[in-house]
């Protein structure tokens, strides 16, 4: 913990900075060119996402999540595919290596926290922020393999 601060701004500064930066970065995010964005192809163990499926039984809950980008003009909901011709579905497998990428982004800003908080808090930061994110990265994954498939 570099910086001591009060209590009560170590508490709203860890209540208030996760959404602030979830906020951010989807912003960010939707404002990025689409070109930017070559979806990598699944991994083999992930296959057409039926592992995800299987194992996670992601397809009960993934309508469950947020999806920040609708909240932000230029954004792309992905709720739903926006057609099954070819284009739809690489502008969707795009759309969701931009999501993962998003909340890959945000594991990676926990250290953030590492500078008011002691180190236990520290471990609740990271554990957050692995909570909050990896179901959506699952999902954006799953999302990915199947497109994949139909693709092929």
């Amino acid at each position: 913990m570099p910086i001591e601060l009060p209590l009560p701004w170590v508490v709203a500064l860890n209540i208030g900075g996760w959404p602030v930066i979830q906020l951010v970065l989807a912003w960010v995010f939707t404002r990025m060119p689409a070109a930017w964005f070559r979806p990598l192809r699944p991994l083999r163990a992930e296959g057409d996402g039926s592992c995800y499926r299987r194992w996670l039984a992601v397809h009960r809950w993934k309508d469950r999540l947020p999806d920040g980008a609708s909240w932000f003009a230029g954004g792309v909901a992905k709720a739903r595919l926006g057609g099954r011709r070819p284009a739809d579905l690489e502008r969707f497998a795009r759309e969701a290596w931009r999501g993962e990428l998003c909340h890959w982004s945000a594991i990676a800003c926990a250290p953030v926290f590492f500078v008011w908080n002691p180190w236990w808090a520290d471990g609740v930061m990271v554990a957050y922020a692995l909570c909050a994110n990896l179901p959506c990265i699952v999902v954006q994954r799953y999302n990915r393999a199947r497109i994949a498939r139909w693709l092929a």
